[in-house]
């Protein structure tokens, strides 16, 4: 197992209420339709971690449940601190006491996405209280210092079966991702801050042909060339993980979401295709 510093991680509380979608404008999807589509926010109730993000009737639709605060300070806190794997607990309405699992930290918007079961779901209501017990900034790789880990629980992290060999290490993913398909987030501050960037769909060719079209919410996949170390951009021999968070979309330049929670300037990361790597079979083993 990798050498980690899990014991020194602050594990502390961050709190947010689910979130009334907002809204109900055209979207112009690619092609220059306008389209009126169900989007992000509120409860999802037939969307789910191991879902396909592809064809559904909708527009970055988020899996599960979305939550955020109305204070932008308070919220900002909620995005950065909150990591996927993460505990939620609910701390109001009928469902209170239920506990889930965060699914991701989705940007523009900053909702923070999270799973529950689906009998949960439906005691669940909008500005319900969500209680999250924050664990995993700070998480890091003592023998990996070119290696920067962002936005995930240390216990989910320690279940990936990340590999050392050769001075590298092996991260099971679903895909690789080529950098000339990452859009809408490139140039963003932080990785860790600001939630998510897409995969770009318009061209579908494309993804069919890098098999893609395959991918479900809760996949993991490496981005090449892709540098989220001090912001979000190109970098030759850079080389990201993350973890697919929002549904395809119809604008130009979107796509389905992905978090990051592991990056390098060298080429440090390698990944090897499991199509089982997806966070929800990782949770399945608690």
């Amino acid at each position: 197992m990798l050498k980690t510093n899990k014991d020194k991680v602050v594990k502390w509380s961050v709190q947010g209420k689910i979130h009334h979608p907002v809204g109900g404008n055209y979207r112009i999807s690619n092609d220059g339709k306008p389209m009126i589509l169900p989007a992000t926010g509120g409860i999802s109730y037939n969307v789910a971690i191991g879902d396909s993000v592809f064809n559904w009737a909708g527009d970055h639709v988020e899996p599960g449940v979305s939550i955020r605060n109305e204070n932008n300070s308070e919220n900002a806190a909620l995005m950065t601190f909150a990591c996927i794997g993460n505990e939620a607990k609910i701390v109001s309405g009928d469902a209170k006491g239920k506990k889930g699992y965060v699914t991701g930290m989705h940007g523009g918007i900053d909702h923070v996405l999270i799973h529950f079961e689906k009998d949960i779901l439906e005691d669940l209501a909008i500005d319900d209280k969500i209680m999250i017990k924050a664990y995993g900034q700070g998480l890091n790789l003592p023998d990996f210092e070119n290696v920067h880990v962002m936005n995930i629980d240390p216990d989910l992290f320690e279940k990936l079966g990340i590999k050392e060999e050769n001075s590298k290490l092996k991260v099971n993913v679903v895909a690789k991702v080529p950098p000339y398909l990452m859009g809408s987030g490139i140039g963003s501050k932080s990785a860790a801050t600001d939630g998510d960037y897409d995969i770009m769909t318009g061209d579908m060719e494309e993804i069919k042909r890098l098999g893609l079209d395959k991918l479900k919410f809760g996949d993991i996949v490496l981005l090449q060339d892709c540098d989220n170390t001090y912001g979000v951009g190109f970098l030759k021999g850079s080389i990201s993980i993350g973890v697919v968070v929002h549904s395809d979309c119809v604008k130009s330049g979107h796509g389905p979401g992905v978090t990051v929670i592991m990056t390098s300037k060298e080429s440090v990361i390698e990944g090897v295709i499991d199509e089982n790597a997806n966070i929800g079979n990782y949770m399945k083993m608690n």
